[in-house]
């Protein structure tokens, strides 16, 4: 969720959505499995979780008592103890916000569920209320009196978390302050993002003579048949249109909210906060940003025109972007097939990583199935180190879908290799989260790609992971263009749904090039995307990942010796390292200008192949 808050005290995960999602519900009736989110808790009304929130409500009053306005005087031993205590009061929020995350996820139609999911939200911010205090002490510490504590190796430990925490010293408030903007946020920001998923998940689209779901819609643009993209596509956009004044309210006041509370904290851009959670700098993702701005031509321009040319078109319509390629092969792929490719590909490239990923596929970790009222695309959960994560789907049998799969997979696999870490050191920044994820594509996409023997499905699958980079890479780049725009303008005042709809089309039309002819009833498209509620100025981190991976993997194609070992242990660190030192051990460096060219050659180069056909 969005937080106002500069150190919160637990996470929510959304849905962070692809761009096509819920298919016909009737697939749920399949065989295929349900998540069973009995590792946190059996039901909402668990005893456990009553017993867990009333500890942890009396653990963190006790807390408090115990440590407020002392920290500066502890040892380094006694800080370190304080931290364990902390983190074990955390992991019980943690453990309870992600359930009801969870639980709301896969069904955020149900109204007894939308009671249940807002109820836990303000219990654990009513608790975290009294921990607050907490790391906003820890920054008050002189940086000399931290360095003599931190030679105590009981604190050397939380060195990483003290490093992360005190990098946010100069935009932090008063504890006061603070202490309003977290009690604010379930009143504030976390109802405008709950509004939205409700709003999503209750619209319905006529098509054919049939009601259904967004994401059933959504998935039709994908369709073989133009007809059905076309009506699709138009449908769609009457419904948003219908109901854009409301997405334009809550776009409106979630820009402002941040706006006042940067505003606050002094960050320099609306960016800023979310790099500096990331722990990567405003000068690296500026170089990202414009390497692939000024690669549009090369990448997206060039491969789209070459589709518009495949399909025997003078112009593209924005429901063809994710059409299949004529006389591909609209092969669908079963469940248990899909888990033979991804177990393989991980598997082949290290047993220990196809050993963690077979512990996903034989649990009843994965949510599968489209269902009414799922959160739409993909996502995977770390939960707290006590449980495992989980993962959510809406398997469709397509290649794309089996791509998913390997792409939460990897998700998954870090987060159980960085448990080990513990609650506070295992999260990763999204920047890196990304890694493992599209790493576990590549695997499987040249997996698929080598096992292949008929030249025209060589082409459809190729032409596939063009597709799937451009909509990682330019595709996300452009929807941060776009909300670098939407929140630099509302500054001067509150935006008609007309403008937003102006930024969009402009953003589009840069990005995916000359190819497309973009009519009118796309201006409403961003309406639906989840991440520019949830989690503003996320998306930059998938395409962060994906040219990172295209580096990274280039070393492992190149044979580099330890590579499996070194890798594991990239993700095994969790936490606890940043990107310059995750990268050095394969002489990559993000901060090199050259990085990002790397990355972006990987995916002309497959255009160059597709050319050749």
């Amino acid at each position: 969720m969005q937080h106002t808050t500069l150190f919160p005290r637990f996470q929510q995960f959304p849905a962070l959505a692809a761009e096509t999602a819920v298919s016909s519900p009737s697939l749920a009736a399949a065989g295929l499995p349900r998540w069973d989110l009995s590792a946190l808790y059996v039901s909402m009304d668990d005893p456990a979780l009553t017993r867990d929130l009333a500890e942890a409500e009396k653990n963190a009053k006790a807390f408090a008592a115990r440590y407020q306005g002392k920290l500066a005087g502890l040892s380094g031993a006694a800080l370190a103890a304080a931290i364990a205590d902390n983190e074990a009061i955390d992991e019980i929020l943690g453990k309870a916000g992600s359930y009801t995350s969870l639980l709301f996820a896969a069904n955020s139609s149900d109204p007894a569920i939308s009671r249940f999911s807002q109820s836990i939200n303000e219990r654990l911010t009513d608790i975290s209320g009294d921990l607050l205090f907490f790391t906003l002490e820890i920054n008050r510490i002189d940086d000399a009196a931290l360095d003599e504590k931190l030679k105590d190796p009981a604190l050397a430990h939380w060195a990483p978390f003290l490093r992360d925490t005190r990098l946010f010293r100069p935009h932090q408030l008063s504890d006061d302050v603070e202490k309003v903007l977290l009690e604010k946020s379930v009143t504030g920001a976390q109802s405008w993002c709950r509004l939205f998923d409700e709003t999503i998940a209750a619209l319905r689209v006529t098509l054919d003579g049939q009601s259904v779901t967004v994401g059933e819609a959504l998935n039709r643009l994908s369709d073989t048949d133009r007809s059905v993209r076309e009506r699709a596509g138009k449908a769609v956009g009457a419904v948003f249109a219908d109901n854009i004044r409301l997405f334009a309210l809550i776009t409106n006041t979630l820009a402002k909210d941040k706006a006042v509370t940067d505003g606050l904290r002094h960050f320099a851009r609306p960016t800023s906060s979310r790099n500096l959670s990331n722990m990567v700098e405003d000068e690296v993702v500026d170089a990202l940003v414009s390497a692939v701005r000024a690669d549009y031509p090369r990448l997206a321009h060039r491969y789209y025109s070459l589709k518009a040319q495949w399909m025997g078109l003078d112009k593209l319509e924005h429901w063809d972007r994710n059409a299949p390629l004529p006389g591909t092969e609209d092969r669908k792929i079963p469940w248990d097939e899909a888990k033979q490719i991804v177990q393989k590909a991980y598997t082949d490239f290290d047993p220990r990583m196809g050993k963690v990923i077979n512990t996903f596929l034989t649990n009843p970790w994965i949510d599968v199935p489209p269902a009414p009222g799922k959160s739409p695309g993909a996502f995977a959960h770390p939960t707290v180190p006590s449980a495992h994560p989980f993962i959510l789907l809406n398997y469709h049998g397509r290649t794309r879908d089996v791509m998913t799969l390997a792409h939460e997979l990897g998700h998954g696999v870090h987060q159980v290799l960085a448990a080990k870490q513990g609650y506070f050191l295992s999260n990763t920044p999204l920047t890196l989260a990304e890694t493992a994820s599209v790493f576990g594509e590549m695997l499987t996409f040249q997996s698929l790609l080598d096992a292949e023997q008929d030249p025209a499905r060589k082409r459809t699958l190729l032409a596939g992971k063009v597709e799937d980079m451009l909509n990682t890479v330019v595709r996300q780049i452009a929807f941060y263009e776009f909300e670098t725009r939407v929140h630099d303008a509302r500054k001067q005042g509150e935006l008609l749904p007309e403008q937003i709809g102006a930024i969009w089309q402009q953003v589009q039309t840069e990005s995916l090039g000359p190819a497309f002819n973009f009519t009118p009833d796309y201006d409403v498209f961003w309406a639906y995307i989840p991440h520019f509620i949830h989690s503003p100025f996320y998306v930059y981190a998938y395409a962060f990942g994906d040219c990172l991976v295209n580096a990274l993997y280039g070393v492992y194609s190149d044979g580099a010796p330890g590579f499996a070992d070194k890798y594991i242990a990239m993700l095994e660190a969790g936490g606890t390292l940043r990107h310059k030192e995750l990268l050095a051990p394969f002489g990559l460096d993000a901060s090199d200008p050259q990085f990002w060219r790397k990355g972006l050659d990987v995916i002309s180069g497959f255009i160059d192949q597709l050319e050749q056909v």
